[in-house]
């Protein structure tokens, strides 16, 4: 789910003009036959494959790491790694070794290819009669019977790779219901032959698709390849490669004059890889090319060259918002211009609260040098073009829009066909303070500036007051089930921004005791306030240890808490202290969970290794998972805590922690998982709370929309006291 969660409420959650790295155009589209092709291409975690588990019984052997499938690094068609099976059969034993796909958020689990194709190296060779069978598992838990490998392969030489193709029709189904060759999800390798002899055998590159064609060609080779060093990564970036059977690009890096090698591999519809060296003093040249599935491979690219240089934290800062800037400027649906929910991912469904976001975190490129003012404007031109013609609802858009026809998405179900009015209310913050950055940008800034009136004034807030009360907000209204999806919107979670811009609304506004009554939930006896202390720090709005920590970014990203309070606490000051705690319980640890520390926290909701989890400074709601987005987005709070987790992320875990749009989503350095997907919603906090912290721009602006402090005075906002 794109969605946070507390205790009762859904988750809560061309080409660049201007000169520079940046500005090289970058492909927009990821390809999303990537999903309906790839089974496995290389692992993230070190030293064992995550999704993999494995079990041999006596006398039989299997070489295991942690209980999964170790990876061999040194030779692989997909770098940079691949993995390694490495048995002894007997005849009284037995071993079996499962190979999980990674379904990520809102993959399609639909392989529309005929075969099944594997990349298989024998260091000493093997045999085919000796090669290990293979049983499939689809999404449903419907099995085959095991299928000798060897039937399909020949004797492996040493030391050569070899494609081996099955026909998914080879498979028989053994379970009570038919196996579904298409949505097959787990690939389960299983002892073969019993000749009592060792064997390694190196898998790569698992791919799902159709025999090519037997005049396939090379792929034109890619052009405009350019390199830049930060302090531990080079970034490399080149034009994309237009052709269908393009499969992936491979990255090539040569140093000290050595010959070029392999060193990493990027798909189709993405133009650019982070190599993280770990080394601040380090030159390297870069190549790519462009290969097919059956490695017909282009010629290389001209070759680019970068250095690696120590950062101030200042540069540091900067890394870090370019990085996360990108994901909204370079892997936006190509239609809309608007988030995608994550990527990889469904190249159709576009956030609408992460468009939001993503507006921010476009004002703070703009502000950066990252792109021109009149591309953020003109970006925004066509987001605003796009919900001028989107599904609205009583003037709210659903949670996710299709980005190539503007129609409603029910993600969640057959209920979430309508209105999200949170999802609405985080937009809606973004083009506000747009509204105001822009609108003295000339006849293009003055256009914007009369789309988003347009949009903000056509907004029915009072709709959703669903009950005859008429005292809170409703999450969800749909045309065919009205308020089926009964989500009051009560605090503490991330939802105040609702309420303030629903108080705020020229034209739709409900009363500003809803805010008492809803938002803080008077009316239903909700413990709003806290006043408890936790490792010493005192909380005064909040529920226990006061929530994952997207609950003091999503509202505050454009609305600015310095300075003034309500009858309950300044927020900021509020803020500042749930992060506080949040990063003091993970100094606690009591889990002892590896890892943990003062540079290592920020605990709130993602995707976690078994599944969206809303993590929280609590020991039932911590499993050993931190998401850098929790410490990072803090900045505005809490800038030297933050800045010492922003330095240990990148120069102590950026081999795995950082990537081509910053740091990953999420990671688990108990159980050495790192998160393959970008989300929406989490790289545009990071970048826009720097933001905030450095120069205060988006609180500036949001601040600045007129409606803004006459609804702060009636809900009875009052300046701090000096």
């Amino acid at each position: 789910m794109n969605c946070r969660k507390d205790l009762n409420i859904r988750s809560l959650a061309g080409l660049l003009a201007l000169a520079g790295f940046l500005a090289a155009p970058i492909s927009a589209r990821a390809d999303q036959n990537y999903s309906q092709q790839v089974f496995f291409e290389n692992s993230l975690s070190p030293g064992y494959y995550f999704y993999s588990s494995g079990r041999a019984s006596a006398p039989s052997t299997l070489r295991l790491v942690q209980g999964k499938l170790p990876v061999e690094t040194a030779k692989f068609i997909s770098g940079p790694n691949a993995l390694e099976l490495q048995w002894n059969s007997t005849p009284q034993g037995g071993w079996s070794t499962e190979l999980n796909l990674y379904e990520w958020r809102n993959r399609t689990l639909v392989f529309p290819g005929s075969d099944l194709w594997l990349w298989l190296y024998a260091p000493s060779g093997i045999r085919a009669r000796d090669l290990p069978k293979l049983a499939l598992r689809d999404t449903g838990g419907n099995f085959t019977s095991p299928l000798a490998i060897g039937a399909f392969a020949p004797d492996l030489r040493p030391g050569q790779w070899i494609r081996v193709r099955i026909p998914l029709a080879a498979f028989r189904t053994a379970s009570v219901h038919p196996f579904q060759p298409h949505r097959v999800n787990t690939l389960v390798f299983v002892q073969g032959a019993a000749d009592g002899a060792p064997h390694t055998l190196y898998v790569d590159d698992i791919r799902i698709e159709d025999a090519p064609p037997q005049s396939e060609a090379a792929p034109p080779a890619p052009q405009g390849v350019r390199a830049q060093g930060y302090e531990r990564h080079i970034d490399i970036a080149w034009e994309p490669v237009h052709d269908p059977a393009l499969a992936q690009y491979v990255i090539y890096r040569s140093e000290n004059g050595k010959p070029f090698a392999p060193i990493g591999v990027q798909r189709p519809g993405v133009n650019r890889f982070c190599d993280y060296t770990g080394n601040p003093h380090m030159t390297a040249s870069y190549r790519v090319t462009a290969r097919t599935s059956s490695l017909k491979e282009s010629p290389p690219s001209a070759a680019a060259t970068a250095s690696t240089h120590p950062m101030t934290d200042d540069e540091l800062l900067t890394m870090v918002q370019r990085a996360s800037f990108r994901y909204y400027w370079e892997a936006d649906e190509p239609h809309s211009g608007m988030t995608r929910e994550s990527t990889p991912g469904n190249d159709d469904i576009i956030a609408l609260g992460a468009s939001g976001f993503g507006v921010m975190a476009i004002m703070a490129g703009a502000e950066r040098g990252f792109i021109t003012r009149q591309q953020a404007i003109d970006r925004l031109l066509k987001i605003t073009g796009f919900l001028a013609r989107a599904d609205r609802f009583h003037g709210a858009w659903p949670h996710f829009l299709d980005g190539r026809t503007g129609h409603v998405l029910p993600v969640f179900g057959m209920y979430d066909d309508g209105a999200d009015l949170v999802e609405t209310s985080f937009l809606m913050e973004g083009l506000l303070a747009a509204r105001q950055d822009f609108k003295a940008d000339g006849i293009s800034g003055r256009e914007l500036y009369d789309r988003i009136t347009g949009l903000w004034e056509g907004v029915d807030w009072n709709w959703f007051r669903a009950t005859p009360k008429h005292d809170a907000l409703y999450w969800h209204w749909s045309p065919d089930y009205s308020f089926y999806i009964a989500n009051r919107l009560t605090g503490w979670n991330e939802v105040m921004i609702t309420y303030l811009e629903a108080i705020a609304s020229p034209t739709h506004p409900i009363p500003a005791s809803d805010y008492y009554s809803g938002w803080v939930g008077e009316s239903v006896g909700n413990k709003y306030a806290n006043g408890g202390t936790y490792f010493g720090i005192k909380l005064a709005v909040g529920r226990g240890t006061g929530g994952p920590l997207f609950f003091t970014d999503y509202s505050f990203m454009g609305f600015d808490p310095r300075g003034i309070h309500d009858r309950f606490t300044d927020y900021f000051d509020n803020n500042r202290n749930q992060a506080l705690i949040n990063q003091a319980y993970c100094i606690h640890n009591p889990h002892h969970w590896k890892g943990y520390g003062d540079d290592t926290w920020g605990l709130t909701a993602v995707d976690g290794p078994h599944g969206y989890v809303p993590y929280e400074p609590t020991p039932d709601l911590d499993d050993g998972t931190i998401a850098p987005t929790g410490a990072i987005s803090a900045m505005a709070y809490t800038p030297q805590e933050s800045m010492a987790a922003l330095r240990h992320f990148y120069r102590d875990l950026g081999a795995q922690v950082w990537s081509i749009y910053g740091f990953r989503d999420a990671f688990n350095l108990q159980e050495n998982w790192y998160s393959g997907i970008t989300m929406g919603l989490n790289q545009a906090p990071m970048a826009v709370m720097i933001e905030n912290q450095r120069t205060g721009l988006i609180w500036k602006y949001f601040m600045s929309n007129p409606e803004i402090q006459p609804m702060l005075d009636k809900i009875g906002f009052q300046p701090d006291k000096q």
